[in-house]
């Protein structure tokens, strides 16, 4: 058997969980088929996401990205950030509340640049780590498209003996 928590990096103690003005960016795009597979698969069946004629309609032109669509992207970047351990430590964190304003639409093949910064910092000795107040953005060509400001929980990762 191998034990594959000898191959981790050790965890670095000195090293901060979160740090306030903590920013950390992807950029991601959707091809016309994500954006119908997604509107599918989360059951929402609003046409502008698969209809095209009915995105022409709506002065749109070509169909669009669903709001949960990004919203979740951009949930999947925190947390991705917040439990890697490419810098020795080992975290966890937990999504607390999130919400999203949607200000202009998402079309396909367009580079989305989604950024994050942590706005504010407190300590939760009840849950032994640190509340994260986030502030995001997704925007297509320096538009915003969505907003969302975000609480997540990041605590140390329990390792366990093998």
């Amino acid at each position: 058997m191998v034990n594959l928590m000898s191959q981790q990096p050790p965890d670095n103690h000195d090293t901060p969980l979160i740090r306030l003005g903590e920013a950390f960016h992807v950029q991601v795009r959707y091809t016309r088929e994500q954006i119908v597979q997604f509107a599918r698969l989360t059951g929402d069946a609003n046409p502008l996401h698969h209809d095209r004629q009915a995105a022409e309609r709506a002065s749109f032109g070509e169909i669009i990205a669903s709001g949960q669509q990004t919203s979740s992207q951009m949930m999947g970047v925190v947390a991705t950030h917040f439990s890697r351990r490419d810098d020795g430590v080992a975290r966890e964190m937990l999504c607390l509340n999130f919400n999203f304003a949607f200000r202009a639409p998402i079309f396909a093949e367009q580079d989305i640049a989604i950024h994050w910064r942590v706005s504010e910092i407190e300590r939760n000795t009840k849950r032994g780590g640190y509340i994260g107040h986030l502030d995001g953005t997704a925007s297509v060509a320096g538009r915003p498209c969505v907003v969302g400001r975000g609480t997540v929980l990041v605590t140390r990762a329990v390792t366990r003996a093998s």
